[in-house]
C-alpha cells in the first residue's frame, strides 16, 4: 500500500514552490465558487458525477488527475482513509444516504440544513476520493448544498486564522467518532439566507 504526498513538481504548469502552488489551487478553488455563485442554476440534482465535476474544475489547469479518482491511500496524517478501490462505492452510498436525507427534509429549518451540510461534509472528507484537494472539494460541495437551500456560502475556517482551523480540524476529529454535533454547530453559525 503506498502513499501519496504532493510535490510541487507533480504538476502540469512546471511549478517548483509549494507557494506558488498554493496561489495556483486557491485560484481554480476561486474559479469554481464563483461558478457556482453566479452560473449554477439551483435547484441542482445530486450525483457523484457532480463531485468529480467540482474537483475537476477547480484543479484541472495543475493536474492531469483533477476528477478522478484516487488509485493510492494518501498521507492524511493520523486518519487513514478507506482503500482505493472502495472509493467509487462508497460515494455512490453516500450520495444515496444525501438524497435520501433530503427527501425526509422538504422544507428544512437552519437547524436540519446544518445536519444535513454537516453529514455530506464529514462523509466526503472521510472517503477522501482524490488525490489531493478533498478538504477544499468537501468545502466547495458544501457550499453548494448552501446555497441548494436558500444560505449563503459558509466559511468553516480561514487559513491565516489558527484558532478556527483547529476548531474545524477537531469537529472534523470528532466526526470521525460519529457526533457530528461540533461541524453542525460550525456550519449553523455560519448559514445565512442569501
Amino acid at each position: 500500500m503506498g502513499h501519496y504526498t504532493d510535490a510541487p513538481e507533480d504538476n502540469l504548469r512546471g511549478i517548483t514552490t509549494k507557494e506558488e502552488l498554493n496561489e495556483q489551487e486557491a485560484l481554480g478553488v476561486a474559479t469554481v465558487e464563483r461558478f457556482l455563485l453566479e452560473e449554477m442554476e439551483y435547484p441542482v440534482v445530486l450525483s457523484v458525477q457532480l463531485v468529480q465535476e467540482l474537483h475537476r474544475r477547480a484543479f484541472a489547469h495543475l493536474y492531469d488527475w483533477a476528477g478522478q479518482w484516487r488509485t493510492q491511500v494518501p498521507n492524511v496524517g493520523a486518519y487513514l482513509p478507506p482503500a482505493a478501490h472502495r472509493v467509487p462505492q462508497l460515494l455512490y452510498e453516500f450520495m444515496d444516504e444525501l438524497r435520501y436525507r433530503q427527501q425526509q427534509l422538504p422544507i428544512p429549518d437552519q437547524q436540519q440544513v446544518a445536519a444535513l451540510l454537516a453529514y455530506a461534509h464529514h462523509r466526503l472528507v472521510a472517503i477522501h476520493p482524490f488525490t489531493n484537494g478533498n478538504g477544499r472539494t468537501a468545502r466547495l460541495f458544501t457550499n453548494l448544498l448552501a446555497y441548494n437551500y436558500g444560505y449563503q456560502e459558509v466559511v468553516l475556517y480561514q487559513r491565516e486564522q489558527g484558532e478556527s482551523r483547529t476548531a474545524y480540524l477537531q469537529a472534523i476529529r470528532q466526526g470521525d467518532e460519529y457526533d457530528l454535533g461540533p461541524l453542525e454547530q460550525l456550519i449553523s453559525g455560519q448559514l445565512r439566507p442569501l
